[in-house]
């Protein structure tokens, strides 16, 4: 069996690690906070403003208590609203009120009990005691009703249509759900707004029969908060008692009194942040009465979907050559998902909760550009470890860092070129084995590469037992020639040591003459489009061969160009003039003896 890269393995254990952890946080609701933080930011923003006319809201409010006195009022106050109420033709009357106490006037209560018994339209609301000692019958179980062992009524006395107010917080304190129906040990109690919309006629069938989501209980569903408290209509309390609203008003109209006046019975909602509690209830009904039951995508497809865009993310974080690219594909996966789940909150009160696959997105992009750049960095450091053998690594480091490229074609440019030629070769191969040839070689292109590198040349290359090295490419060198001339000063001073042991072991005295000169080449990528080779030509590197070919062993022997602009720092022999093949003129030559200045890098 093929055994797989690393960077296979990596790319491989990397995403299947990814998709578990995806997994895992999608299984345990991990993010459910920012889900509820997308899904009110789509309440807030998806929001008509204009609710169902037939609700009518008559509020407890400051100027009320102003007018009537402070709370709690007589109970004579309540019936004589329900009279107003009932003469206007209003449709249902429900008080966000609990009565469950007599109160100190047992007249007034005699009052109410009997407008209660009068008319059938009347809610005084009931509350389930879910806070108390939890047992086996209070636990939420899936597709059930939540139970309750106990539920606190109005006074009996009163006749009322029996529904709940119990409110369902999140547990970050945010009322975003509703349970519709209370299973209770007097019989299953519906909830304020549902019992009002079932009086009012709307279809409640979808709502009791929706498939609840996850573990949620059965007739739990998301509220759809469609208006803010001033976008209800409604009147005050003390306005409907002295008679200067018009009875007309309240003609088939759902009625819901509730308080408004500042500092109670306020929540916290997707909305606002200190709705009085009564609007929360006027918003469900709403709900109910536009038939907008609020939905979820499917478990499965949410899953899928999340793997899915991971998958593509992770791929095309590979595929497109600039991280640039790969950053704008994410983006514009994180925008299409976001713009998606709010339109389809908007427009079909479909909850697509996005904020698994953006995170699935955004993981997956991390995932893999980590990957990405671990090997990239990886391959350049090996690309400019390689690369260092042919030229000086702080050359190797700059065209790295300034992402310059070498010019594509051939430059003019000035150059210093030094030629090398190992004397004595020949005699020595005839005397070693293949292997002991190529150790032999590999010694001495060691000593001449380290040579040159440290003073920021390329070797061009070898040739048998020969090198070319350039000075001044491919990126520039202050002071190439005073480099290498050094170059060669330090091969013929290295050189001492490598003669001593070749003597000492075949007996063979072995040198290095090497020719060096200075002035304008053509230098760049020269070859065919299957072969190229950065490399410089021309009649001044054909100079330095010639001046090479005339040294003899231990020699270094350089142009008068190259001698012009280091005789500062080296001592010089005039060695004569020579007739160069090609050449009408002789050429002036000098020999290196000593170094006398050295320059500082």
């Amino acid at each position: 069996m093929k055994k797989l890269s690393e960077k296979t393995m990596t790319l491989l254990v990397g995403n299947i690690c990814l998709v578990l952890l995806c997994s895992l946080l999608f299984l345990s609701g991990a993010l459910s906070t920012i889900s509820n933080s997308l899904f009110d930011f789509n309440m807030k923003n998806g929001m008509s403003h204009a609710p169902a006319g037939d609700i009518l809201l008559v509020t407890i409010d400051t100027e009320s208590l102003q007018k009537l006195g402070p709370y709690p009022w007589d109970r004579k106050l309540y019936s004589d609203l329900i009279q107003k109420l009932e003469d206007g033709g209003a449709k249902a009357i429900a008080f966000d009120i609990e009565l469950y106490t007599q109160s100190n006037n047992p007249a007034s209560d005699a009052l109410v009990s009997a407008i209660s018994k009068k008319y059938n339209n009347i809610i005084f609301p009931s509350h389930a005691d879910l806070e108390g000692t939890i047992s086996r019958s209070t636990i939420v179980q899936k597709g059930k009703l939540i139970h309750t062992d106990k539920i606190v009524t109005p006074l009996a006395d009163f006749k009322t249509v029996p529904a709940h107010i119990n409110a369902v917080f999140d547990p970050d304190g945010v009322i975003r759900r509703t349970w519709l129906q209370i299973d209770t040990p007097q019989g299953v109690y519906s909830s304020f707004a549902l019992k009002l919309a079932e009086m009012a006629g709307a279809d409640i069938k979808p709502f009791l029969n929706a498939q609840p989501t996850g573990d949620r209980p059965k007739t739990e569903t998301l509220i759809k908060y469609d208006a803010v408290q001033k976008d209800f209509e409604n009147v005050s309390y003390h306005k409907v008692l002295e008679g200067t609203v018009p009875s007309k008003i309240f003609k088939d109209r759902i009625v819901l009194v509730g308080y408004t006046a500042p500092g109670s019975d306020q929540g916290i909602t997707p909305i606002e942040n200190h709705m009085n509690l009564v609007y929360a209830h006027a918003n469900i009904l709403n709900q109910i009465l536009a038939g907008e039951l609020i939905t979820f995508t499917s478990d499965m497809w949410l899953f899928l979907i999340m793997i899915l865009l991971a998958l593509i993310a992770g791929y095309f974080t590979w595929r497109l050559k600039s991280s640039i690219w790969s950053v704008v594909l994410v983006f514009l996966i994180v925008i299409v998902l976001l713009v998606a789940q709010y339109y389809l909150y908007v427009n079909n009160t479909l909850i697509f909760d996005a904020t698994y696959p953006l995170t699935a997105v955004i993981l997956a992009y991390l995932v893999n550009i980590a990957i990405k750049t671990y090997f990239e960095t990886k391959n350049k450091n090996f690309i400019t470890k390689q690369f260092g053998r042919y030229i000086s690594p702080e050359l190797v480091k700059e065209i790295a860092s300034n992402d310059r490229e070498i010019e594509l074609g051939g430059i003019n440019k000035e150059l210093s070129i030094l030629f090398l030629d190992i004397r004595g070769f020949t005699t020595l191969s005839e005397k070693l084995q293949p292997a002991e040839v190529v150790d032999f070689l590999n010694t001495m292109f060691n000593l001449i590469t380290e040579k040159a590198l440290e003073n920021h040349g390329t070797i061009d290359k070898f040739i048998g037992d020969a090198a070319m090295i350039l000075f001044n490419a491919p990126l520039d060198v202050p002071n190439h020639e005073y480099y290498a001339v050094k170059t060669a000063y330090d091969i013929q001073r290295g050189m001492e040591d490598v003669r001593n042991r070749i003597k000492e072991k075949y007996n063979v005295v072995v040198s290095v003459g090497i020719g060096i000169n200075t002035g304008e080449v053509v230098v760049g990528n020269i070859g065919s489009y299957l072969r190229v080779d950065y490399t410089a030509i021309g009649d001044n590197v054909n100079i330095a061969a010639r001046i090479e070919s005339n040294t003899t062993a231990h020699q270094i022997l350089v142009s008068e160009s190259t001698y012009d602009r280091t005789k500062e720092h080296f001592e010089y022999n005039f060695a004569g003039e020579k007739m160069m093949k090609g050449k009408t003129v002789a050429l002036k030559l000098f020999e290196v003896t000593e170094l006398k200045s050295p320059l500082s890098n």
